[in-house]
């Protein structure tokens, strides 16, 4: 992948980031403040629940593709660190494919479930009535990210699958 490329991509994995920061801030501030006003009050929010069940989805699928890039999610990798450099850059390179393959049919069936929600004007059943055609796009765009992620950790394997080392590869 070209440098202009994954400049690129770290800039849009960083507004990601950063967003994502802001969302989780915010669900914090709202929280407190729902439960603030729940107990000491007794008046709660009609709002922050339905909100940030909704900015919950959002953390959990845009943060994804950071967690990919940075190598951050949950895994047990005492037998693969055991396996020889070709096998270990095998199995990532199916790894990748297999996410990619993963993440299409997410972008895919997600778009739909969008798609429809703003064709028929989904709402949520609640005093807000929040269009449900936002918290589903999250999906598409989210898994669009991680699969982009895990396309390039794919791509990134080829070289160590055929023995080049990161040496031969800056020459």
């Amino acid at each position: 992948m070209t440098a202009t490329a994954m400049r690129s991509w770290d800039g849009l994995l960083a507004v990601l980031r950063w967003t994502s920061m802001a969302v989780l801030a915010f669900m914090m501030a709202s929280i407190c403040y729902d439960a603030i006003m729940r107990y000491a009050f007794s008046a709660p929010t009609s709002w922050s629940l339905e909100i940030n069940s909704f900015l919950l989805v959002y953390l959990a699928v845009i943060g994804a593709a950071e967690a990919q890039r940075h190598d951050a999610h949950i895994r047990i990798t005492y037998f693969k660190d055991r396996l020889p450099p070709r096998v270990r850059a095998g199995i990532d390179l199916a790894t990748g494919v297999l996410g990619v393959v993963f993440c299409t049919i997410l972008v895919w069936r997600g778009g739909i479930m969008a798609l429809q929600a703003f064709e028929y004007g989904e709402r949520v059943s609640s005093s807000l009535g929040t269009p449900m055609v936002y918290p589903y796009a999250l999906l598409p765009i989210g898994f669009a990210a991680l699969g982009l992620q895990f396309l390039i950790d794919a791509l990134a394997a080829v070289p160590r699958l055929a023995g080049t080392t990161d040496e031969e590869m800056n020459r």
